[in-house]
């Protein structure tokens, strides 16, 4: 999967399209991430160890890898995903820019 844990990203589409946020959580074997801001839904809980009071949450849902496109660190665009072997490494690269997307 070319998206992982603390990536900026973007939605391409759907009802959440535009919203810019940090991948919270990637889930490969599902094909989806969890966006910060992005898909919110309501989740009823029953009260609790950690919340005692129970109720209506707030919480992101996943959304479908293909759905979103990680941001050019460079000029924060949206890009796609190349890859590079530097130093015996394999390192994800933005194709608009050339930037490297891992540390």
């Amino acid at each position: 999967m070319h998206i992982k844990q603390g990536d900026k990203v973007q939605v391409i589409t759907g009802k959440d399209k535009g919203k810019q946020g940090t991948v919270l959580e990637a889930l490969p074997k599902k094909s989806r991430v969890i966006v910060e801001g992005v898909n919110v839904v309501k989740k009823h809980a029953k009260p609790s160890q950690e919340n005692p009071q129970g109720g209506i949450l707030d919480m992101e849902a996943s959304i479908h890898v293909s759905n979103v496109m990680v941001l050019d660190p460079k000029n924060n665009e949206p890009t796609r995903v190349g890859y590079e072997v530097k130093n015996g490494k394999k390192v994800r690269v933005a194709k608009k820019s050339g930037e490297a997307l891992d540390k």
